[in-house]
Order: C-alpha cells, then sequence, then structure tokens
C-alpha cells in the first residue's frame, strides 16, 4: 500500500474509547495544506530521518563538550564512565519500555497520556508536570551554555545579554511549523555527528602528541587517579549522566507527529541508542585522558567559567587558537539541543493543556500545527538562566542538573510502572504478545530493573549534602522535584477523587494503530550495497 493510501486509512479512522480523565472522546483528522494529516491540532510530517536526528539532536547538546569535564571533575576518568555506562544500560531498557508502548499508541503525550489509562489519571498529571519543568530546565541549562561558550570569546557582554539574544532567536526558529523545524533539526543533527567524530579525532591526536609532541596516553588515569572524591563524586556524574541521556525517550513524544510510527519509531530506537551510548562513552573516555580531573579550568559548582576538555587539551599542547573552533562546533551543537527541548517542552505544555491538567490557553494550535502559546512560555520560563549573572555559570549548571537529573529518573521509573500496568492489562484482556508490532526485550526483567534502578537513583541524588555537615540548599535542590511530584500526585488524586485504574477497565482502543504492521512487513527484502547500508544507518 502507497503513503497516501495509508494515510487516507489513517484519515478515516477514528477512536472514541473513554481517556483516563474524560468520559468520550474521538480522535480529529484533518489534511493540513502540504498533504499531512492533522491529528488533535498537530500534524504528522515528520519521517523516519526526522524522528532519529530529532532524539540524537535533543540528548547530544552544546554542554556535553564542557559538561564531560564536569563528570571528570567529580568522579574521575573511570568513575565518570562507569557512571555513563550504567546509566547508558538503565536508557537501554527504558527505551525497549517505550517501544513497546509508542508503536502501538502513538499518541500525543505519550507515556505521560500512557500513565494515566493504564496506572492512575492522578500519575499522568504529576509525570507530566514532572517532565515538563525537566524540559524546561534544560531550555535554562541551554541559555547558561551559551553564556558560557560566548564568555570564552569575550567579557565584554555580560552573561544575561547573550542569553536573551540567543532567547530572541530561539523563539523564532521554533514557530517555524513542525516540518521546516523537522528538517532543520535533521541537519544541524548531521553536523553535530560530523563535529563529534572530529572531537574524537582530534583527542586522539592531542593523546598521541601528534598535536603538541607530548604523549599522554593513559598518564592522568595514574595521576591524580582513576577515581576523584570516592562516593560523594558519583552521585553529581550520575546526574549528569541521566542529564545528557534524557531526550532519548522524546521518540515517543515525535510518535504523534510521525507518518508511520508503526514502522519508524522501533528503527529510531534501535539506532538513536546505539549512536547515543557510543558517543556518550566515547566522549567521556576522551575527556578523561586529555586533562587531569584536578585542573582549575573544568566546570564545577566552584567556578565562576569552565572550559572543554578539548580547549584546555588544545592550550596545553600550545595551540589555543584551536579552542576556537571547539567553540564554533558548540555552538552550532546547540542550535540543535535547543530547538529539540522547545520542542518536548511545548507538546508536553500541549497535552497537558488539551487533557484540562493546564490551563486551556496553551493547548491552542495554529492551522499548521503549531503550539505557539505552549512556545513561547517554555522559551520565556528558560530566561531563569539569567541568575548565572550573580551566582556564576558554574552554581546554575549544578542546580540545574540536580533538577533536572533527578526529574529525569522520577519520569523513567514511571515509564517502567506504566509498561508492567500495560502488559498485565493486555494479558487480562485476552492479548498475546503476538500482537504487538514491537516487543520490548527481556521483559518483564529489564521493566523491573528500571523501576528500581530509576527509585534507587532519585533517592540517592543527594546523598553527598549529608556529608560534611547538612547542606540545606543542596538538599532543596535534589530533592524538591521529589516533593513536587508528591504533591502534585496526592493532591490531583483528592481533587478529582482519581483511583487507580482496573485492568480489564484500562483502554486498549484509543490511539491504537497496528494496521499499517503486515503491510510494511509484507514488502519483499531486496539486496542493499553496503554503501547504503551505512548511510542509512548514519542518517535515517
Amino acid at each position: 500500500m502507497s503513503e497516501s493510501e495509508i494515510s487516507k486509512s489513517a484519515i478515516q479512522a477514528t477512536a472514541t474509547s473513554p481517556t483516563a480523565d474524560e468520559d468520550a472522546k474521538s480522535t480529529s483528522y484533518t489534511v493540513a495544506a502540504n498533504g499531512n494529516v492533522m491529528e488533535n491540532g498537530l500534524q504528522r510530517g515528520l519521517k523516519s530521518r526526522h524522528l532519529v536526528m530529532i532524539s540524537f539532536g535533543g540528548v547530544v547538546g552544546a554542554s556535553i563538550w564542557y559538561g564531560t569535564g564536569f563528570a571528570v571533575a567529580y568522579s574521575g576518568p573511570v568513575g565518570a564512565l562507569i557512571c555513563f555506562l550504567i546509566v547508558g544500560i538503565d536508557v537501554f531498557f527504558v527505551m525497549q519500555c517505550l517501544g513497546e508502548m509508542s508503536t502501538l499508541f502513538p499518541i500525543p503525550g505519550a507515556f505521560i497520556e500512557l500513565a494515566g489509562r493504564f496506572v492512575d489519571p492522578a500519575l499522568a498529571f504529576s509525570v507530566g508536570y514532572n517532565y515538563w519543568y525537566l524540559w524546561v530546565t534544560n531550555i535554562a541549562g541551554d541559555f547558561n551554555a551559551s553564556s558560557i561558550i560566548m564568555g570564552y570569546w569575550t567579557s565584554a557582554v555580560p552573561s544575561y545579554g547573550w542569553i536573551l539574544i540567543w532567547w530572541a532567536f530561539y523563539q523564532v526558529t521554533s514557530l517555524l511549523g513542525v516540518v521546516v523545524w523537522g528538517e532543520m533539526e535533521f541537519y544541524f543533527a548531521c553536523w553535530k555527528l560530523f563535529c563529534i567524530l572530529g572531537g574524537f579525532l582530534c583527542a586522539i591526536l592531542l593523546n598521541t602528541g601528534a598535536i603538541g609532541g607530548d604523549y599522554i596516553g593513559f598518564r592522568y588515569w595514574k595521576d591524580p587517579g582513576p577515581i576523584a572524591n570516592g562516593i560523594n563524586g558519583f552521585g553529581q556524574s550520575f546526574l549528569l549522566a541521566a542529564v545528557y541521556y534524557c531526550g532519548t525517550e522524546m521518540l515517543a513524544l515525535t510518535a504523534a507527529e510521525s507518518k508511520h510510527p508503526e514502522r519508524d519509531v522501533p528503527r529510531a530506537i534501535k539506532q538513536t541508542f546505539w549512536r547515543v551510548l557510543i558517543i556518550f562513552m566515547g566522549l567521556v573516555f576522551f575527556a578523561g585522558i586529555l586533562v587531569p580531573s584536578n585542573s582549575p579550568d573544568l566546570l564545577t559548582a566552584a567556578t565562576k567559567s569552565g572550559k572543554s576538555p578539548w580547549t584546555i587539551a588544545f592550550k596545553n599542547a600550545g595551540a589555543p587558537q584551536l579552542g576556537n573552533v571547539v567553540n564554533v562546533v558548540m555552538i552550532t551543537a546547540q542550535f540543535s539541543s535547543m530547538n529539540s527541548a522547545l520542542y518536548v517542552a511545548s507538546r508536553s505544555l500541549v497535552t497537558l493543556a488539551s487533557q484540562g491538567r493546564a490551563p486551556r490557553f496553551f493547548a491552542k494550535t495554529t492551522k499548521n500545527g503549531t503550539p505557539v502559546n505552549s512556545l513561547v512560555f517554555c522559551n520565556a520560563l528558560g530566561l531563569i538562566a539569567m541568575l548565572n549573572y550573580k551566582a556564576g555559570p558554574g552554581k546554575v549548571f549544578t542546580y540545574l542538573t540536580d533538577i533536572s537529573g533527578s526529574a529525569t529518573y522520577i519520569a523513567w521509573a514511571v515509564i517502567g510502572v506504566t509498561h508492567l500496568r500495560f502488559r498485565k492489562a493486555w494479558a487480562v484482556q485476552g492479548h498475546s504478545t503476538a500482537e504487538l508490532p514491537y516487543k520490548a526485550l527481556f521483559y518483564p526483567y529489564g521493566t523491573w530493573f528500571v523501576v528500581f534502578i530509576n527509585t534507587f537513583l532519585t533517592l540517592i541524588a543527594g546523598y553527598s549534602v549529608f556529608i560534611d555537615g547538612f547542606d540545606a540548599v543542596g538538599f532543596v535542590v535534589n530533592y524538591i522535584v521529589v516533593a513536587v511530584f508528591v504533591v502534585l500526585f496526592v493532591g490531583w488524586k483528592i481533587i478529582k477523587k482519581t483511583k487507580v485504574v482496573p485492568l480489564m477497565e484500562v483502554d486498549l482502543s484509543t490511539g491504537r494503530r497496528d494496521i499499517p504492521r503486515e503491510q510494511f512487513a509484507s514488502e519483499p527484502k531486496k539486496h542493499i550495497p553496503w554503501y547504503i547500508v551505512v548511510k542509512r544507518f548514519i542518517f535515517s
């Protein structure tokens, strides 16, 4: 069946099963001027290559270039690798949970809405706001990053000046519509991928002495050592790893604006995870062999500025001018990560508003499916980054990392709980796993791992605040999101008198799309040249 025929069949379909919060609601389909399906105000205009690069671009941001140095400074080169590896395994199983649910239910709000449908409407309310302010803090983090990066070139412009300039720029680009935005994100993310590969190459040349003439090897793993600050440093690195891996799950949200989620989402999940894991482990590894963990130029909470390990290494090698190249790479990397952050934050707010959990004002979209009100509001909240003018970028980076990291662990734990409830409801209502377009690997062990590891990491996130005297400010920053999550859940449950949805009453019909699965599976396999396979792996 052709894409046009599939689109027509999708337009003709309607869903009338009740949602978690309302009685009965039908899914409305229209057609945009460009031929894409408009569903619930949002345009299904994203292709497979867009999904892959959106998730990749949103995860690998500008701050990764100096954030890896932050991880090395707190936990040492080997300690940082251990933290990123453990969280990487966690993300693998989170994506398996999401892949199974989002392929079958590619709905706006994704796991946020499914949490209310499969578990409790109060959970959708609390995790929805949790995920929304998670991405608002990421927006603020990108603005903070812009002031750090631009400050490398000149101190004549105050940090808030750079933030306001970038705020205006991203406000314009975010309003161009999902199709234009998807194309922009694709090419920016492609450029970012080449920059990262270039960063790997430069790290090898610096480490081996091809640049600078000094062979480094694993010198810094011996002195000052493989692990820094003991167990105290691990907590901060675990939070940082969560912040950087956060975004892989945005594929579930983009599924609502994908043309063929049944085909594209599983493919994007598989490709994105391995790219992100290899990239993060590679960046952390090379950062740990380029500079010592006790370098005063690395970004920490105590510093007023911070440099990338690559910038520091170029300076140590006698080529400080190459630090300008690193800065250009970081600025261009921010183009895609910032657009992705605005995309997810605004779509999360749209979902909350459309379900009556936020003012309806934020649910409004333009004719081409752009949620203008939500985009403007989320971008404006990112201006809290201007606090760095007094507190310093390092301190603000630490606070935003703590908040965003804890919120990420909460969201991932909820995804695990939601998946467990979905599988139980699926079996109780007489369905078999053979009906699922995509099946999670190692179920239920992987899903239980997601629930336990993320709950554990949430609780120990602020471990360091109890060492060497109680740090009241650090305690609040680390655990405020947990308190807010609980208050939102309990408050909504009391006000709306919600209950845990009985398994037999779980809605397994609304938004379900499993028609194209057999159609795509029946397509004859063709011999594809190896170079085409490589190209598709990288760009599609």
